[in-house]
Parts: structure tokens; sequence; C-alpha cells
């Protein structure tokens, strides 16, 4: 993947560094970044954590003069999410699963795997497909920072649950290589970031909520409950998503992605809530807000995403960048 096209004086700016050797310098201020400019310079910086870019040195990951660009993102990041995610205060004496649960049924989104399962067009889901890609196509990895931070049962319950997101040691079966196969049966480009330039500030913040807690130790009660949300509103969607896929014509191959999660993450959002979750408070009670917080930041940012996209879509036009047909699409 290389760098992509930038979308504002900021990650112009950004860029042009990152594209020489690494060194130090001033960025402009972060507090003028426009939100596109901002999700994509912040994408940018984690993703020198993840598999990097082409055309930026390696050693850029962790020079201090970009460290301290991306706390300054993370700042401003981190003081938008607290605007549009109230944050969840602990029930005195109910379980974390039972809270996990309450929160999860209080959410009210807009349900987009409705319109996917009855009333999207192939163009439309191709687009839902692309907006997921940025994260499915490294799915699991950003919570996975969370293993080397835990110990006893909400370190095994987490194992637990990523050792399924990556097929039990079977490569064909992790799930961002079952994603490429949805793809692929889709006539999508299956590439590491192939539509990383389609993709709106919203997708973006999706992605970097899950890194922003996963490279922080001191989000980790967020990133547990960011995971158990995730996993506690999977299933019924997914399931969704595949009778829409086989309503337009998917086969077998093209909907094993949806169809895995819906038996996958049934099993794993009991492991998330109850050990993982509740066990991490057991261990430390003082915590249990930041892992509701995670799990509300988790609901708030999907809400945000399926408004974006069923608002788009209502009004007749493209819910990613451009209009015209996907670039990169076979």
């Amino acid at each position: 993947m290389l760098l992509p096209t930038p979308r504002g004086p900021f990650t112009a700016s950004l860029f042009e560094h990152l594209r020489r050797p690494p060194h130090t310098f001033d960025a402009p201020p972060v507090p003028d970044v426009e939100d596109e400019d901002l999700q994509l310079a912040l994408f940018a910086c984690y993703e020198l954590h993840y598999r990097g870019f082409a055309d930026v040195d390696e050693e850029w990951e962790w020079e201090p003069s970009l460290l301290a660009v991306r706390k300054a993102l993370e700042r401003r990041f981190e003081d938008g999410l607290a605007r549009v995610v109230p944050r969840p205060s602990p029930p005195p004496g109910v379980p974390m699963r039972r809270a996990l649960a309450d929160l999860v049924a209080a959410d009210e989104g807009p349900r987009l795997s409705a319109f996917l399962a009855r009333q999207a067009d192939l163009e439309q889901f191709r687009e839902f497909v692309a907006h997921r890609s940025i994260y499915h196509l490294k799915e699991a990895d950003p919570h996975t920072w969370g293993i080397p931070r835990l110990s006893g049962a909400p370190k095994a319950a987490l194992v637990e649950i990523q050792a399924d997101e990556y097929g039990g040691g079977r490569a064909e079966r992790m799930h961002s290589e079952l994603f490429r196969t949805t793809l692929r049966e889709l006539g999508m480009d299956d590439s590491y970031g192939a539509y990383l330039e389609r993709v709106p500030a919203i997708t973006l913040a999706i992605s970097n909520t899950m890194s922003l807690f996963g490279l922080h130790r001191r989000h980790l009660g967020a990133l547990l409950g960011h995971l158990a949300a995730f996993e506690m509103t999977s299933s019924a969607p997914n399931h969704l998503y595949s009778l829409g896929l086989r309503r337009l014509g998917g086969d077998e191959a093209a909907r094993r992605f949806y169809d895995e999660h819906v038996q996958a993450d049934a099993v794993h959002e009991q492991i998330a809530a109850h050990d993982m979750c509740g066990g991490f408070v057991r261990q430390h009670p003082s915590r249990a807000g930041e892992v509701l917080y995670g799990a509300a930041c988790a609901l708030t940012l999907d809400r945000l995403f399926a408004e974006h996209v069923l608002d788009r879509w209502q009004r007749g036009i493209s819910s990613l960048r451009e209009t015209e047909l996907m670039a990169g699409s076979r």
C-alpha cells in the first residue's frame, strides 16, 4: 500500500515528510485540521504500526517528532469522541455482563443490516464491503494488542476469541482471508488498503478508535469493552448480510465470511462479556467505566456510520468519496 492522496493541508504536509528519510520536523497546528484531514493523518500514523506503506521508511514508526504529531492528533480525536459518546456510569451492583447487555439493548441506531438484507442493490453491497475492508483485512489485529497487558482469566478469554479470529492456526480460515474471498467473489480488489482512497472520515474513525485503544495501555478497559460490543452486535447483522448477499446472487464462498461470524460471534459474545470484561472488572473494579465507555464508542461510531451510508443511499448518491464506479474493481 502506498500513501494515499492527501485530504487537506495537514496530510499534504505530513505525507511530504513521510516520503523522505526520517527526520525531525514541526507539523502544522492540529486544532485547525478538518475531519477528513484529521482522520486520514491519524490513520497513516497508526498504519505504521501495522503493515506500513511501501513509500515510507520503516524507521518512521518510532521517530519522536512523528510520535509527537500523533499525540496531538490523538488528543484532538479523543476530545471529539468525548463530545459524541456519553460516558456511561457503571450501575451499582450490576455484573459487567448485564451492564454491557443493557448498553447494547439501548442502542437505537438505524439498521443498515436490514437494508442490505432486503433492499440494497449489488453496487450498494459492494460499497458496504469497500468500507468494511479497511478493518476486515486486518481483522482482530488492534484488539490483539490487549493480550500482553492482561493476566489470568481475562487474558485467556481474549486469546480464545482471537484464536478463532485467526482461524485456529489455519491460514485459509482466518477471518481476514475469508473476507478477501468475499471481495474477490464480488469482483473487487482484495489487496490490503485497496479502498483507502474511497472511504470517508467516519470509516477511518472506526478503525482509528480501535488503534487508539489498542496502542495505549491506559485504554485497556476501553479496548476490551469495544471488543465486547463488537462481538455482542455481530451475529444477527452478519446473518442479514449473508441473506442480502444470497439475494443478490452471492454463492456459498462469497457468504462464508458472514456465515462464519453468525456462529463464532454467538459464542464470542458470551466469552467477551462474562469472562473477558467481567473478569477484568473483577480484577480492576475501578475500571468498569472504561469498559462501558469502549463499548459505547463502538456502538456510537457504528450508528454514525450507518446514518452516513443510509443518508447517502436515500439521496441516490454513493456513500464512498466518489460517485463513479469503484476504482480497483474488476
